[in-house]
């Protein structure tokens, strides 16, 4: 990189979640269209991160429908990405 210095900004989120059959499913409450699931909150954390990465990189621009929360006991956690 020729001793150029790259500037990274945390950007921090709220993830919504809940259990579903077992699973943890969870959706970033800021980034309309990010879902994802794991077998543990730390593997759905990963989950959430890989989605929100792949959807920056592939749709920037593109527009989200909102989806509804059907579930119940929602609770959140917070995760900073870089």
């Amino acid at each position: 990189m020729n001793g150029e210095r790259i500037a990274l900004m945390a950007r921090r989120f709220t993830v919504e979640y809940w259990l579903d059959n077992g699973w943890y499913v969870g959706r970033l409450r800021e980034v309309p269209g990010v879902f994802s699931q794991g077998e543990t909150l730390a593997e759905l954390e990963e989950n959430i991160r890989d989605a929100d990465h792949f959807m920056m990189e592939d749709s920037p621009r593109l527009e989200f429908r909102k989806n509804p929360l059907f579930a119940r006991n929602l609770k959140t956690f917070y995760v900073t990405m870089f």
